[in-house]
Parts: C-alpha cells; sequence; structure tokens
C-alpha cells in the first residue's frame, strides 16, 4: 500500500453486469486504488484491476439479503480514505442512476475529502440493447422513461401511472416485486395488448429474457421463476428486436388465422 497516497474516493460504475463494459477510465482508476469497496452485482473478476496489495471490502445489497446500512458505507469511505488514501467505491450500473451516488458524494466532501465520479452505462439502455430493445426509434418511440419500481419508502412508484398514459418507452428498474401492480396501472389504461419484456441479470451468463403483452406476462414470468435483478422494458420498441421477432410474429399468425 502506498504510505504517500492522499485521501480521495472515486466513485466509479461498473456498468451493467458485463465486465468489459466498464469504462477504460474506470480500469485506470481501479490500477490506482489502495481500498475498493465494491456492490454485490460487480463481478469480480474486476477486482483483478486493483493492485494485490489493495484492500477490498464487500459491501452489497441484494434484495431479501444482508447488507450494510447506507450510512456505515459512507464512513468506511471516509475512515478508508483519511486511513490508506484513494478509495474507489465500486458500484453496479452508473452511480447517479438510482445508485446513490450524490448522497455519498455529499457526505464524503463533507469532510473535505476529494472526491471524482466515473459514470458507467447504466443498464437502462445497456441492458435492452444487449436483447435487441432499442429504447428509441423513430416511427415507433421519440423518448424514454426511466423509472424506480420501488420507493425508498417500499412502495410502488406513482410515476409508472404517468408513464402508463404516454407512449413513450419504459424501463423499470427494481420493478420485479411490484410487477403485478405495474401491470395493474397499464390494465387501467385498456393496455393489454402492449408489449412488455423482463430480462434478468442482463447482459451476464446466466441472463433470462421473457417476452409477450400486459396480458399475458405475470404468467410467463412466474414460469420462468424470474426474480432481481431484473430490468422491465415496456413499449412497442420492445417488438423491435430481433431475438424477440418469433415470439411476436407467432402472435401475429395466430389472429390472422383465427379470422
Amino acid at each position: 500500500m502506498r504510505r504517500d497516497s492522499k485521501p480521495k474516493v472515486t466513485l466509479l460504475g461498473a456498468g451493467p453486469g458485463d465486465p468489459e463494459l466498464i469504462t477504460l477510465k474506470g480500469i485506470l482508476a481501479l490500477n490506482k486504488a489502495d481500498v475498493v469497496l465494491y456492490d454485490a452485482l460487480i463481478d469480480p473478476v474486476l477486482l483483478k484491476h486493483a493492485p494485490a496489495q489493495a484492500i477490498k471490502i464487500f459491501v452489497g445489497k441484494r434484495v431479501g439479503k444482508h447488507s450494510l446500512p447506507q450510512e456505515d458505507t459512507n464512513k468506511l469511505c471516509v475512515e478508508n480514505a483519511l486511513k490508506h488514501g484513494h478509495v474507489v467505491r465500486l458500484k453496479g450500473g452508473d452511480p447517479f442512476v438510482f445508485g446513490r451516488g450524490s448522497e455519498e458524494i455529499d457526505y464524503i466532501e463533507a469532510f473535505g475529502i476529494p472526491t471524482e465520479v466515473i459514470s458507467g452505462i447504466s443498464s437502462s439502455v445497456a441492458v435492452p440493447a444487449q436483447v435487441g430493445i432499442p429504447v428509441t426509434k423513430r416511427g415507433v418511440s421519440e423518448s424514454f422513461w426511466v423509472i424506480t419500481g420501488t420507493t425508498s419508502s417500499g412502495e410502488i412508484s406513482r410515476d409508472i401511472a404517468l408513464a402508463a398514459q404516454s407512449t413513450a418507452t419504459v424501463v423499470i428498474l427494481m420493478g420485479t416485486k411490484k410487477l403485478r401492480e405495474i401491470v395493474s396501472f397499464y390494465q387501467q389504461y385498456d393496455r393489454n395488448d402492449l408489449p412488455i419484456a423482463i430480462i434478468q441479470n442482463g447482459t451476464t451468463k446466466e441472463e433470462k429474457l421473457v417476452a409477450g403483452y400486459m396480458d399475458d406476462i405475470l404468467i410467463k414470468a412466474e414460469n420462468a421463476k424470474i426474480a432481481a435483478p431484473a430490468i422491465i422494458i415496456i413499449g412497442e420498441v420492445v417488438k423491435e428486436s430481433y431475438r424477440l421477432k418469433e415470439i411476436y410474429q407467432d402472435v401475429v399468425s395466430v389472429e390472422i388465422n383465427r379470422v
């Protein structure tokens, strides 16, 4: 460990899951780390980019499992920076997209410790792209919303009710446990025929994908045993995926035959 390191904390986004999707700037930051505080969704191979003598501390959060409270993680950032020097706070996705990065920065800066933010590729766009779903496409969708499915109070975001009335693509993070409520919002506006896809562990070897419509996605997700972490994509752009064409073409064939 370098004894002459000055206190500093770098918030680093690791990207959506695939360790090759971290940025070059992120790797260079890890190369200079004295301490790495990393989350649950971080591929362990990324830790190899840090010096062998660097301290690696797990501070991850997983649904339904024990984890350090956010306040303790904030304190660890400060304590390790003051004691060891350069702390890299390695977070999944992008630190400022539902990553509580701004809260950590506010806390650390209050101690006079310099900080840096290195953006990561957000799973909100990278995971749909991995399976061929464009969040926007000319003539299909001119905007997209990124919404948390579960708020800090544990309730479903009311923004989903607003999004259900729009023609925008809607990407919902942390919404797996709220899927039934999400579907209910859309059904209130008679949108049973709206395409929807759910991608679990996107961009990784454990990726799992289910797709359909609002009126059948609940049973499909249950049969596939979809669980967190997963991303929900809602909108006509789901049909644009080359990997999902058979699903939607089959439905069209059935409807034509019935006529």
